[in-house]
């Protein structure tokens, strides 16, 4: 237990003041999201264009080109929540994906963790491509799902961050550890939040 404090102590110590801003607009861009507010897309595209140059800067490639998709679907999510709709005067509404749509997205991830872990385990030294690679197709798909205010996107980022929480404790990255675990707490309030506001849609 002392050399697990001893090493999120020197992980903080470690962290950047830009790490600690692309971790604040994060967490604006959930807390943002939950209220259904667009400038929720605001907080993520400067939290994802922060963390696309530090990974870059790290060599981190495919984190970098992940965080590339993450600014682009936050121009298309802030597109779509004020302009989405089929009624041109209304917000984008919350909505619920049926079984075939939900069996479609998991037939994707599990075929493109497939895909990317093999070739992961194949050609580089990756210690768990298949879990790095579930979490990173999964997140793909999952905010998508946010730009289409699909009810059960929460549902998704609960499996996904519980996953990254493991991936990245064991990679000793304690403090984004912590991070997902305060994203799978805010997914969690997210649910019951969009869930209450999809049910007073109804009435």
């Amino acid at each position: 237990m002392n050399e697990t404090l001893s090493a999120i102590i020197s992980a903080a110590q470690a962290t950047s003041v830009w790490e600690v801003i692309a971790f604040a607009f994060g967490i604006a861009y959930l807390l943002l999201a939950i209220r259904q507010n667009p400038l929720c897309w605001y907080a993520g595209f400067i939290n994802t264009g922060i963390l696309a140059w530090l990974f870059w800067d790290a060599s981190l490639v495919m984190e970098s080109a992940l965080n590339v998709y993450y600014l682009l679907i936050a121009i298309y999510g802030w597109w779509a929540w004020r302009h989405g709709n089929s009624e041109a005067t209304q917000d984008l509404p919350i909505q619920r994906w049926r079984l075939p749509q939900h069996l479609i997205a998991a037939v994707t991830i599990v075929g493109l963790t497939l895909i990317s872990g093999s070739l992961l385990a194949a050609n580089t030294e990756a210690a768990v491509p298949f879990l790095d690679s579930f979490t990173t197709w999964g997140a793909v798909i999952t905010t998508w799902m946010v730009t289409r205010k699909v009810l059960e996107n929460w549902l998704y980022w609960q499996l996904f961050n519980s996953c990254a929480i493991f991936l990245y404790w064991q990679a000793e990255l304690y403090l984004i550890a912590l991070q997902m675990a305060i994203y799978l707490g805010l997914a969690v309030v997210g649910w019951f939040k969009w869930k209450k506001d999809y049910e007073q849609q109804l009435n």
